[in-house]
């Protein structure tokens, strides 16, 4: 899960920096000679589109994700409870076998 998170945080962190390089070319457009502006705006416009795809891939895939580990979660859930029991009761028999072992002189 943790894995998980980093990767999400760092996919979120490339498409922030894609939106920030974007708003760096929007800049230098502003400033280019009026041919150069025109291709750096049609670049940009391009890249926007691009982003806004990476964008919602990325919230697609990550919402897949999280369904997919709440399902699983559920399936494992009760495993999870039956092997605490098996634990508990393992405990108490090694418990019983230190007393056994030890308590008589």
């Amino acid at each position: 899960m943790a894995q998980k998170k980093n990767s999400s945080k760092d996919t979120e962190k490339v498409l922030q920096e894609i939106g920030d390089k974007i708003e760096e070319l929007v800049k230098k457009a502003a400033e280019a000679g009026s041919e150069a502006k025109e291709d750096l705006e049609a670049k940009i416009k391009e890249l926007k589109e691009n982003k806004t795809t990476l964008e919602a891939e990325f919230k697609k895939g990550k919402t897949i994700l999280e369904k997919e580990f709440k399902e699983r979660s559920e399936d494992i859930k009760p495993k999870i409870e039956e092997s605490k029991g098996f634990l508990k009761e393992g405990l108490k028999q090694i418990g019983l076998a230190f007393k056994a072992l030890f308590g008589k002189k």
